[in-house]
């Protein structure tokens, strides 16, 4: 019988593998947008590409959430749009969101 805590080694070979892909993937990514020249809309791309991430992360759980999901909407858009800041408003939605289900909740 194996130790509650043991590691097996093709489980930590298999974390060790998509880490190095991970890196390689990232370091890879960064390398060609070096070397390669980038025209004006594909720079332009580039700027609004972790907006598009986060909506297409957060959209559908917006689309099928309830008042506190929508109530911590308005907060993002109020803070985003006071504060001009992705990750103030994006704090500010899940604490929103926190509270606003445990007020609602009740």
């Amino acid at each position: 019988m194996r130790e509650p805590l043991s590691l097996d080694p093709f489980v930590v070979a298999v974390i060790l593998a998509m880490a190095a892909v991970t890196v390689v993937t990232k370091v890879g990514g960064i390398w060609l947008v070096r070397h390669v020249e980038l025209s004006e809309r594909l720079e332009a791309g580039f700027s609004v590409l972790p907006g598009a991430i986060v909506i297409a992360v957060l959209g559908p759980e917006l689309a099928a959430g309830g008042p506190a999901e929508w109530g911590a909407g308005a907060v993002v858009l109020v803070v985003m749009w006071r504060t001009e800041s992705i990750l103030l408003a994006l704090c500010a939605g899940v604490a929103g969101v926190v509270l606003l289900r445990s007020i609602l909740s009740v």
